[in-house]
């Protein structure tokens, strides 16, 4: 189902309301806005498997994108806002943008404009900047002028479209996630994510989904696009707060939500008072994932919300599912679930040999439906595959282990992955960045536990001969801070003599020495 059958139904129900202003989006206004998107792109030539970007703040503008793309056949990549300017560019320039809508709201509107005078068909949402900035938006469409311009009748076929969601490459570049091609078309109700998701969670026509996270991020964006397949009213806050949260759920009597383990903590530790100030009841389901859960925090999380904590872990490729209840949990602490709603889990050796309970090994998804493929990489693609079952067994490189239930723990990640506050950072990325820097002749980073964000990022490094330690860390912070973002930028620098590598180079990560006192801190 889409927006249209919803709109004729019941074109005055919103679909979609800003947390923070109460501005409502209708159904009505949502099937308008994006056919009207949807046809000004057809006339541009934009067909079936092309792609449209967009960055923008939590905004309509993204839900109506995503519609839009989905009547057309299209593939969507949202861009993480709070990437640099070159980090935002290298995406919208690497997943073929055929149409880019840009928010000139944000910082960095300017310089990501400057960057992307190659894309056909570029939209600035809201008004062109004044003074020297306005020169880079010369030649782009106005977002509300393209509406009104834009047709308003319905195509006689509309297929349907998808996302394609970067993930960021170990080799220190984000990689398109492409989804397996279908034959669907946006009316139809086969829709394998929508169907998965209304089955384990009730998503229904009576849904209130509340939408604390950037819609930047998968699980956001598909859980905004489930709501409205079937009826339901999103609820976006255009930024976490603890109490917030708390004062939304009791406002809208959400039904549904979606966090990350952060977001557990920040709100436990509120006051007392301010915790049960507010009204949860309504809340049937909350659902977490992206990062590990300590236990201690799921189990406060149970006792005060309630057994409406559910937890499922995936990834963004879509390869398999592991789900957990509430009364799982609290009988297999530390699991994220058992297999079956997109998959078989199996544990395999280095050589791809399926290991029995209790053995770490690298987890695998074996699935029936089209696997995806990491755009325009076909080695990183390759490398997600199992030798012995390259069409069906597929990896995203976590280790974990089975018990004799068949609940799956995760051990680790063989990319060396860092999870910040639900947000995935790659070591390999910072320190390609780092090697480049004249004063640095060795670089490390790992993840350290952070009682809030779950890890931070740490860097072990050893500096050039002459270099002193005195002011490195804070010129070290400033430089990087021109090529990456800042939630990648090392919250601690300890300076070394050596870093541990075995004779042929590789790094031993596990022998570097403890940190310490903190050296230097952002």
């Amino acid at each position: 189902m889409y927006p249209g059958k919803w709109a004729a139904e019941n074109p005055d129900k919103p679909a979609v309301i800003m947390a923070d202003t109460d501005a409502v989006l209708t159904y009505g206004q949502l099937e308008d806005r994006s056919l009207r998107l949807a046809n000004h792109m057809r006339a541009a030539g934009f067909e079936k498997g092309d792609h449209i970007a967009v960055m923008a703040e939590n905004r309509f503008e993204i839900v109506e994108a995503l519609w839009a793309a989905l009547r057309t056949g299209g593939i969507i990549t949202v861009v993480n806002s709070h990437l640099t300017a070159a980090e935002s560019a290298y995406i919208v320039d690497d997943c073929d943008a055929k149409v880019f809508l840009l928010s000139t709201r944000l910082d960095t509107a300017a310089e990501v404009a400057a960057e992307c005078p190659h894309v056909a068909d570029r939209i600035r949402i809201d008004a062109a900047p004044e003074g020297r900035a306005s020169e880079v938006f010369a030649g782009w469409g106005e977002y509300e002028a393209v509406l009104t311009a834009a047709s308003a009748q319905k195509p006689e076929i509309e297929p349907r479209g998808d996302d394609m969601l970067y993930s960021s490459g170990t080799t220190g570049r984000p990689k398109g996630i492409l989804p397996g091609a279908t034959d669907l078309r946006i009316e139809d109700e086969g829709v394998p994510l929508i169907r998965m998701f209304t089955d384990l969670y009730g998503f229904a026509e009576d849904t209130v989904y509340l939408s604390p996270a950037p819609l930047y991020h998968a699980a956001p964006l598909r859980f905004v696009m489930t709501t409205h397949a079937r009826g339901g009213t999103a609820v976006v806050m255009s930024r976490f707060d603890a109490e917030d949260s708390l004062a939304q759920i009791e406002k809208h009597r959400a039904t549904h939500s979606q966090w990350v383990p952060t977001m557990f903590i920040r709100m436990l530790k509120l006051p007392e008072e301010v915790r049960g100030a507010y009204d949860l009841s309504s809340l049937r389901v909350a659902i977490h994932a992206a990062a590990p859960c300590p236990p201690e925090v799921k189990r406060a999380m149970i006792d005060w919300w309630g057994p409406v904590i559910e937890e499922y872990y995936g990834a963004t490729e879509g390869i398999g599912l592991t789900v957990i209840s509430s009364a799982q949990a609290l009988e297999k602490p530390g699991s994220v679930g058992r297999e079956g709603p997109k998959g078989i889990v199996h544990i395999c050796g280095p050589d791809g040999e399926e290991l029995p309970a209790g053995e770490v090994g690298v987890i695998y998804f074996e699935s029936e439906r089209t696997l995806f493929e990491y755009y325009k990489d076909e080695t990183k693609t390759g490398n997600s595959r199992h030798p012995d079952h390259p069409d069906s067994w597929a990896t995203i490189g976590d280790m974990g282990w089975l018990d004799e239930d068949r609940f799956l723990y995760i051990a680790e990640r063989t990319t060396g992955l860092i999870i910040a506050g639900g947000v995935n950072i790659y070591p390999q990325e910072i320190e390609n960045e780092l090697v480049l820097r004249d004063s640095i002749v060795d670089v490390a980073v790992v993840g350290r536990p952070d009682d809030e964000l779950g890890q931070v990022p740490v860097a072990y490094v050893q500096l050039a001969e002459g270099v002193g330690p005195d002011g490195e860390a804070e010129e070290i912070r400033a430089w990087l801070g021109e090529s990456l973002a800042r939630f990648k930028i090392p919250r601690d620098i300890h300076f070394v003599a050596k870093l541990p590598r075995t004779p042929t180079g590789k790094l031993v990560k596990r022998k570097l020495p403890d940190p310490g006192p903190v050296a230097a801190r952002r």
